[in-house]
């Protein structure tokens, strides 16, 4: 396999995805870097469901070990252990937006693992950690039905800063992560100090902006090394059922969801 390498510039920082280097054994891989801070994602999918299986069995895991800061653990114990809170919250924000992008009724197993290769202390892993999924999967030929791309952005002294460092981030007001496809968003992680809402509106055109250009990266990438994608059959519905559950609760459903107040649609599905 050749090795492919794509460009693109977020932010004024260039992120490049590069495949056909290591992990050649999985269905997708591709190595994100920005700056000094290189993220390699990979995905595996299984060729047949699992058996007996009713839901789709996506794992998605984030590998952040010290060795990529030059660093041995400290103390009696050498090895690290579970892994840290910043590594289960980006797999968490890893997953939401993927997960959606299946055909109905998909249950073949599929990993994707990001493992952080080396951090400059500047530019954060997480966000190299969507978007490289989003990539590997776009390799893979699974049937994804993506891309998506995710950018954070910060605010300093009322200047939105797009894909800040770690230390702009100390600094910002706003902390917003934001992933979504080339037509919409999907997902927000937002974190901020009394920033208003035209201000935090005004974030979350700019990220889009910027999602657009990422997946297109991806979209490059893959026309040139991706694999053909999978031929799925179509899941079966039993139409029936479907008829018997919307008549039972589906209005009731469809009433709690327009109800603004959280509590108050809590009630209305009790």
């Amino acid at each position: 396999m050749a090795v492919e390498i794509e460009k693109v510039e977020i932010g004024g920082q260039e992120i490049s995805l590069e495949t056909g280097r290591l992990a050649k054994q999985a269905d997708g891989s591709v190595l994100m870097r920005c700056g000094d801070t290189v993220v390699l994602c990979t995905a595996v999918g299984a060729r047949e469901p699992r058996p007996g299986g009713d839901f789709f069995p996506l794992t998605v895991d984030v590998e952040e070990r010290m060795y990529a800061a030059g660093k041995i653990p400290g103390g009696f114990i050498k090895r690290e252990s579970r892994p840290s809170e910043r590594a289960t919250l980006t797999a968490r924000m890893t997953d939401r937006p993927i997960r959606p992008l299946w055909p109905k009724g998909f249950r073949n197993e599929v990993q994707v693992v990001s493992t952080v290769i080396s951090t400059d202390q500047i530019n954060a892993f997480d966000i190299l950690s969507i978007n490289g999924a989003s990539a590997a999967l776009m390799l893979s030929g699974l049937p994804f039905d993506g891309p998506i791309g995710a950018v954070r952005i910060g605010m300093i002294d009322e200047d939105f800063i797009i894909n800040p460092t770690i230390q702009e981030i100390e600094e910002s007001s706003l902390d917003l992560v934001v992933a979504g496809s080339k037509d919409a968003i999907s997902m927000v992680e937002a974190g901020a100090n009394e920033v208003d809402e035209d201000a935090l509106l005004e974030a979350l055109q700019i990220a889009h902006e910027e999602i657009v250009n990422i997946c297109a990266a991806q979209e490059a990438l893959a026309s040139r090394a991706g694999k053909p994608k999978w031929d799925v059959a179509a899941a079966e519905v039993d139409e029936d059922l479907v008829g018997k559950v919307e008549k039972a609760v589906g209005a009731g459903l469809e009433d709690a969801t327009q109800e603004q107040g959280k509590l108050e649609r809590r009630d209305k599905l009790v």
